[in-house]
């Protein structure tokens, strides 16, 4: 029961941890926006593997909810990254 209790927080701190990782993006995205570009590689590939775990996490038999909280919002922070990295 000790363990279950465990896991069951270490998996909430770890998803608001991941949360707050993608949510960093918001200062690369305003420095793309003003002209002060980064490298669109990384938050591209993060894009695509925050899609992927989202996936995996909803898809399963048993829905993984922390793992696709901590990853959901990572698709739409790391694409708005990856397309703010160009100047249109």
């Amino acid at each position: 029961m000790k363990e279950s209790k465990f896991i069951n927080w270490l998996g909430r701190i770890a998803s608001i941890i991941a949360i707050l990782m993608y949510v960093s993006y918001i200062a690369q995205i305003y420095n793309n926006l003003h002209g002060n570009y980064g490298a669109p590689l990384q938050p591209f590939v993060a894009g695509i593997n925050c899609t992927l775990w989202s996936i995996y996490a909803f898809f399963k038999e048993n829905r993984d909810w922390p793992v696709f909280w901590a990853n959901f919002p990572g698709i739409f922070f790391s694409f708005a990254t990856f397309l703010t990295c160009f100047p249109w």
